[in-house]
């Protein structure tokens, strides 16, 4: 029996922690400080949301569609966004905690990330063409395969991307972050 869609609804401080919403819709939907940590939201659907001080941390999101969705002041830590639908994945990220995340095999042409902290996070065959990094921290981040032709990295910090296993024509740095570009080869930089 097929599950009725939440079409245009708007949740509450709704908590949802640890449970399983295997295969529900959202679609043209606002979370305002919602909880669901270590959910279970495999098989859903996400078009047209937006959620505003929601916690998605270690969220499980095998096979979950995320079609323009929306994430500002959240905390998604230790989410893993490859294992995604990548048909008409596409999320903004503003004043969020993404640490320990992972991104693997996304597209992610020219996504904004806006003052999120991103550490100890991985983006490994990931496509950022043209993606934005602005006032985001890095820390400890790795970059693997990626493509970062023409990303803007000119306000983040603490990042350091190996370019020799990345792709970075036209990628945009700012001079203090030139030693994150050679860290690999253990330069004293004074």
């Amino acid at each position: 029996m097929k599950k009725e869609p939440h079409i245009d609804k708007r949740f509450e401080k709704a908590v949802y922690t640890g449970t399983a919403l295997t295969g529900e819709e959202f679609e043209g939907c606002t979370f305002l400080g919602c909880n669901l940590t270590e959910c279970d939201l495999s098989g859903c659907l996400f078009a047209d949301c937006r959620l505003t001080d929601c916690n998605w941390s270690m969220a499980r999101l095998a096979n979950t569609n995320l079609r323009n969705v929306a994430f500002v002041n959240c905390k998604l830590v230790g989410v893993d966004f490859g294992g995604c639908l990548p048909f008409l994945f596409s999320v903004s990220f503003e004043n969020c905690c993404l640490d320990y995340s992972r991104f693997r095999k996304n597209r992610l042409k020219e996504m904004k990330f806006r003052g999120c902290s991103i550490r100890d996070a991985e983006f490994a065959d990931t496509d950022l063409t043209g993606a934005a990094f602005d006032g985001c921290d890095l820390a400890n981040t790795v970059f693997t395969r990626a493509t970062l032709n023409q990303a803007d990295f000119r306000t983040a910090h603490n990042y350091a991307i190996n370019l020799e296993l990345n792709s970075a024509r036209k990628a945009k740095f700012a001079l203090p972050g030139l030693p994150g570009l050679l860290s690999q080869y253990n330069l004293v930089i004074e």
